[in-house]
């Protein structure tokens, strides 16, 4: 099924009303593992609504929304969705959420980079409410079998790390029924939940939400470098480089300079086998 660029790019912007409440933030929070220990000062910064503090990351489920599938709808976009990956994730806040809100969210279609074998189209959400710009989400599909259309391939995203030894590194187990708890902000893939189709998709067990994993990593990175002030992270990228099983440990790797936290993410038993690569989180300074 073949990708319309021209189209797909040209199409109008197309608009939907979110709405979340602190229930869905805490939600979301659990569904990335916030809570443990569930009386730890740190953690009710997460889990407790008089003292709520709202991850950037959460932008991805709010109001139940689900960018990948939005990518997917947008015209010029016809697409065998076996073939479809959840290939990068970009947050950018404009400043700190609130843990009620609305918005008005609005997506396009920035770009297509034929990449050879492959597309890679980059769907961009917008986010606003009445007193302006709340955050710009940048998804990025990756969809096997539908390039050689002649487009530009696009810019490199790899990062190279510090030679260096990291600064932090901290290791965060996933809880078995992690994926079933996250799924409930939004995200209803059955492979995250269902045996049979996980086996259908070439896995033997369900998979963790990538997404999920985004999540832990940005909650892991607030909590060790920025002493749990979700408010100085300005943006978070990352590029989605392997699955993640429930119950497993994730290795977290963080290297602190002036402005940004470059991070690695592995499966420690899985020989660190690579799960979040080229992931960097820009941090605002201390006390701005």
């Amino acid at each position: 099924m073949p990708i319309d660029a021209a189209k797909a790019t040209s199409a109008e912007p197309r608009t939907t009303e979110l709405a979340w409440e602190p229930k869905d933030v805490l939600l979301y929070h659990l569904g990335i593992g916030a809570g443990v220990p569930a009386t730890d000062p740190g953690e009710l910064r997460y889990t407790l609504e008089s003292r709520l503090h709202v991850l950037p990351s959460f932008a991805t489920v709010a109001g139940g929304g689900m960018a990948l599938a939005g990518g997917l709808s947008a015209p010029g976009i016809e697409v065998d969705l076996a073939a479809v990956l959840h290939g990068g994730q970009t947050v950018t806040v404009h400043r700190p959420l609130p843990v009620r809100g609305r918005a008005v969210q609005t997506s396009t279609v920035p770009a297509v980079y034929d990449k050879g074998k492959a597309a890679v189209i980059v769907l961009r959400s917008e986010a606003a409410d009445e007193d302006g710009p709340l955050w710009t989400c940048d998804t990025q599909i990756f969809v096997k079998g539908e390039g050689g259309f002649g487009g530009e391939r696009g810019p490199s995203s790899r990062r190279e790390l510090p030679g260096r030894a990291p600064d932090r590194t901290v290791e965060r187990t996933v809880r078995e029924d992690q994926a079933l708890l996250y799924r409930l902000s939004g995200d209803w893939n059955p492979l995250h939940a269902d045996p049979e189709f996980a086996r259908l998709a070439g896995f033997d067990r369900p998979i963790l939400h990538g997404l999920c994993t985004y999540g832990i990593t940005l909650k892991a990175v607030v909590d060790e470098v920025l002493g749990g002030d979700v408010a100085r992270v300005t943006a978070y990228t990352t590029r989605f480089a392997g699955v993640v099983f429930p119950g497993e440990t994730l290795r977290v790797r963080m290297w602190r300079e002036p402005e940004r936290v470059l991070v690695s993410v592995t499966a420690a038993g899985r020989e660190d086998a690579p799960v979040l690569a080229d992931t960097v989180v820009d941090i605002s300074p201390e006390g701005v």
